[in-house]
């Protein structure tokens, strides 16, 4: 039998205990107060002194559970005795004792402390009801029903309760355990989503910038004999591309304002890039960038996305001509970038620009169409919502 303390488990009778207490006032206590009004006075006197004392007792035990005036164990012996004693003012105490049988349950710390409680109240009750009468009467009778019907239940209602906070305790471990489960998968997924966050920086910003500055200097390294002006502003375009990676890399490692891209207008900011790629490459540029408002986030997202896209026609267009149109719709704004190279099959392609521009786009709430085939140039619009908000 389970020998651990109930003092975890009691809170599970207080619904039961509430309501107990009238059940314990009105058919335990009265009833005898009323039936001594026609004993003896000594018996009277003794009766109701005795079950005020019970009554008291219980009210201490029940309202101050740790009181060190009269705590439940010693409770649990007061309230035998007091049985006991009724029985004996009484020639017999079995509705007494009955009414009494829960208390035993509800304060004892187990459920052997409950047996054994109620096993010397039992005693008790018959005991002094036969000093006073014959053993075999109606009351011992009763009592000794009462008892084994009472620690049968008792033993019972123990027994779900126990099942029960053995069902309560699996289940709070499942839970923990599925909340520990549930967290690093939490955690999984947020370094792989900040894994591939980073890679999509840097493969828009330090990659681009690293692979610009490799074919700068080639160029340069070819001009320097036969095209000093121009190997200047080649190496130029390397320091400065060097710088803008340098930021980037800052904004990566957290050392400097997200982004690294300052406030301003997002047609001067296209516009600067725009210039710079014509002047690196050599290619045509023709540029429709009417200023329209957009917020920071809009703003780095467009210009990522021609970063990506100049970039693509630089390695793999072989184009003579880019178009760049920026527009605006009622409820957002289209960036457009043509060229006329040589194309390529939308289905096929497997780079991981195009998928970071889909997923950039797409954490805006907007979309990334691209158009082509093989022999006639490519279409790239990125279409982003926007609140109006400059």
């Amino acid at each position: 039998m389970d020998q651990r303390p109930w003092s975890d488990d009691r809170h599970r009778w207080r619904a039961l205990h509430r309501g107990y207490a009238a059940v314990w006032v009105f058919l335990g206590l009265c009833p005898p107060a009323i039936a001594v009004w026609d004993q003896p006075t000594a018996t009277k006197i003794w009766s109701l002194a005795l079950l005020a004392g019970l009554g008291a007792s219980y009210g201490i035990v029940r309202v101050f559970p740790g009181s060190p005036v009269l705590r439940p164990p010693a409770y649990l012996g007061v309230l035998a005795l007091g049985l006991g004693g009724m029985s004996y003012l009484l020639g017999g105490g079995a509705a007494l004792f009955i009414a009494a049988l829960p208390q035993f349950w509800i304060f004892a710390r187990n459920p052997r402390q409950g047996v054994a409680s109620s096993s010397a109240a039992a005693a008790l009750t018959v005991a002094g009801g036969a000093l006073r009468h014959d053993l075999a009467t109606g009351n011992a009778l009763f009592t000794v029903l009462g008892y084994a019907a009472g620690v049968g239940v008792g033993l019972l209602v123990h027994r779900i309760v126990d099942e029960d906070a053995v069902r309560t305790a699996r289940l709070r471990a499942e839970l923990t355990a599925s909340e520990q489960l549930l967290a690093e998968a939490h955690q999984r997924q947020g370094a792989a989503e900040e894994r591939d966050r980073l890679a999509r920086e840097i493969h828009d910003t330090l990659a681009q910038g690293f692979a610009s500055i490799v074919v700068l200097a080639e160029a340069a390294r070819t001009s320097l004999a036969t095209a000093p002006e121009r190997a200047a502003r080649q190496l130029l375009s390397i320091e400065q591309t060097a710088r803008e990676n340098l930021t980037e890399a800052r904004v990566l490692v957290g050392s400097a304002p997200q982004s690294g891209l300052a406030p301003g207008s997002i047609a001067r900011t296209l516009r600067r890039t725009l210039d710079r790629f014509a002047e690196d490459t050599g290619l045509a540029v023709e540029a429709d960038l009417p200023e329209l408002p957009c917020d920071q986030p809009t703003r780095i997202a467009l210009l990522r996305c021609t970063q990506e896209s100049l970039a693509n026609i630089r390695k793999h267009a072989a184009a003579s001509t880019v178009g760049v149109v920026l527009a605006s719709r009622p409820d957002g704004i289209d960036l457009e970038i043509t060229d006329d190279g040589r194309g390529f099959v939308v289905a096929d392609s497997r780079g991981f620009g195009l998928d970071g521009m889909r997923k950039r786009l797409a954490e805006l709430g907007g979309e990334l169409i691209v158009t082509s085939s093989p022999g006639e140039g490519t279409r790239v619009l990125a279409a982003l919502p926007t609140d109006g908000q400059g």
